[in-house]
C-alpha cells in the first residue's frame, strides 16, 4: 500500500495573501484527513512566507493519520521537530533563499553531518527521511547513515513523462530495487500529479509514501477538495 500525504503548504500561501484566517488551514487539514489522506506534510522555511512554526504546533494538536514535516536542518527547525516529535521528519537540502525544494542530498559529501542529525532525530523517535536524487551512489551512504526512507526528487521525471516516460522511469525503477535491496524505505515527491503519478507508482516496487501539494490543491479549484484526494488515492491502488 502507497500512501498519500498532502503538502498543505499551499493553503497557508492562499491564506497569508490576504491575512486573516481564510482559508483555515486547521479545518483544511481536518477535512483533508476526513476525505481519506493517510498523511499531512508541511515544510517550513525561516521566513514563514507559507507554513508558519505555530501552524506546524497546531497542526500538531490535531492530526490524526500521520505528520511530515520537511525541511532544511538549521537550529529552528531541528527544535520544531524535537519539540513536536512528528511521525516523519524528512531532511531536504534547500537553504532560505530557495522558492522550492530543486535537488537532493549529496550524501556523500554531508555523510557526517546527515548522520549525527539522524542519529538525533531517532534517538526521539521520528522516522526519518533524507530527500535525494535518483543517483545510485547516494544510497548506499544514505543506509550507512541511518535513514529510515528516502525521498525520491521526481522533478527529472515529471519533466520527461509526456516526451518518453519510459526513459524518464528507469533511474527512479533503478534506484527503487537498490533501495529494496538495502531495506531503505521509499517515499518520493515534487511536481508528480494526475497525468504522471499512476505510471510513477506502477514502476516504482515497494513505493510507500508520495508527497503531493502544489499539483492537488490546484487541482481541488475546479473539481473540489474531497474529490480531488479521491482522485489521486485512485492513482496509486494497485492493479
Amino acid at each position: 500500500m502507497c500512501k498519500l500525504s498532502v503538502n498543505v503548504n499551499k493553503i497557508a500561501t492562499i491564506r497569508n495573501a490576504r491575512g486573516g484566517n481564510i482559508p483555515n488551514l486547521i479545518e483544511a487539514v481536518k477535512s483533508i484527513e476526513k476525505y481519506g489522506s493517510e498523511g499531512v506534510t508541511i515544510h517550513p522555511r525561516p521566513d514563514e512566507r507559507h507554513i508558519r512554526y505555530d501552524d506546524a504546533r497546531e497542526i500538531n494538536k490535531i492530526y490524526t493519520t500521520e505528520f511530515n514535516i520537511e525541511g532544511y536542518p538549521n537550529k529552528q527547525f531541528l527544535d520544531l521537530v524535537v519539540e513536536l516529535k512528528p511521525t516523519q521528519v524528512t531532511l531536504v537540502p534547500d537553504g532560505p533563499d530557495v522558492l522550492t525544494s530543486n535537488a537532493g542530498w549529496d550524501t556523500v559529501a554531508h555523510k557526517t553531518m546527515l548522520t549525527d542529525i539522524v542519529g538525533g532525530l531517532k534517538e526521539k523517535g521520528m522516522r526519518t527521511s533524507i530527500f535525494i536524487d535518483p543517483e545510485e551512489k547516494y544510497f548506499s551512504p544514505a543506509k550507512e547513515i541511518g535513514a529510515d526512507r528516502v525521498e525520491l526528487y521526481t522533478e527529472a521525471y515529471a519533466s520527461g513523462f509526456h516526451t518518453n516516460k519510459q526513459e524518464a522511469i528507469k533511474p527512479y525503477h533503478e534506484v527503487a530495487l537498490v533501495c529494496n535491496e538495502l531495506g531503505l524505505g521509499i517515499n518520493a515527491g515534487h511536481d508528480l500529479d494526475l497525468k504522471n503519478l499512476r505510471y510513477f507508482f506502477l514502476n516504482i516496487p515497494e513505493l510507500m509514501e508520495v508527497s503531493i501539494g502544489h499539483a492537488l490543491i490546484s487541482d481541488a479549484l475546479y473539481f473540489g477538495l474531497e474529490n480531488v484526494v479521491n482522485m489521486y488515492k485512485k492513482q496509486l491502488q494497485p492493479l
